[in-house]
């Protein structure tokens, strides 16, 4: 498994592919009598805006580590693992990436539930518009999809929080970043 988590990261346009491929599966299961090539067309223009945001993500992620792409893969595997980075560079990089990706989730409780409303709004329409599959099909995908984004947005908040304590020397301050003052009872 974690040669191929390494393939994809390594590889973005092949994780696309196979993004377009699931979700062009997805809907010819739930809206059957459609040709599979308009079907694999249309998810892949509507994916291209996804396609922007990943590749900005990607850059500014490869802009806080100062390195490569390889070198936020290979920061990544270790942030996965769990493994504190030995040698100065490599903890600064983590530090950065660490302190962007925190960054980025800051407002996640908020998208969750926007996310859960967004998904549970297209659910009731499928219920009250669609057919029984359809409804059936938007509702499952409703409860995974919500509850494997809560579930892994969880883990990987825990994770960074304690790669960012891992990484905070014995003081108290992160590098490059004051200890805010303590605040009165």
């Amino acid at each position: 498994m974690r040669r191929v988590r390494l393939l994809l990261a390594r590889h973005l346009w092949l994780q696309l592919i196979l993004s377009v491929l699931a979700a062009s599966a997805l809907i010819m299961l739930l809206f059957p009598g459609r040709s599979a090539v308009s079907v694999v067309v249309r998810t892949a223009v509507t994916s291209v805006g996804a396609v922007v945001v990943v590749l900005v993500q990607r850059r500014k992620e490869r802009r806080a580590a100062g390195g490569s792409a390889d070198d936020v893969v290979e920061l990544d595997a270790k942030l996965r693992k769990g493994e504190i980075p030995s040698a100065p560079d490599e903890r600064r990089a983590m530090r950065g990436l660490v302190a962007r990706r925190l960054h980025r989730m800051r407002h996640r409780v908020a998208a969750l539930i926007g996310l859960a409303a967004l998904f549970t709004t297209v659910t009731l329409l499928m219920v009250f518009t669609g057919t029984v599959r359809q409804a059936v099909g938007f509702a499952v995908l409703t409860v995974v999809f919500v509850g494997w984004n809560i579930h892994r947005g969880n883990v990987w908040h825990r994770r960074l929080r304690a790669m960012e304590a891992a990484l905070s020397d014995g003081s108290g301050q992160d590098a490059g970043r004051p200890t805010p003052p303590a605040r009165a009872l």
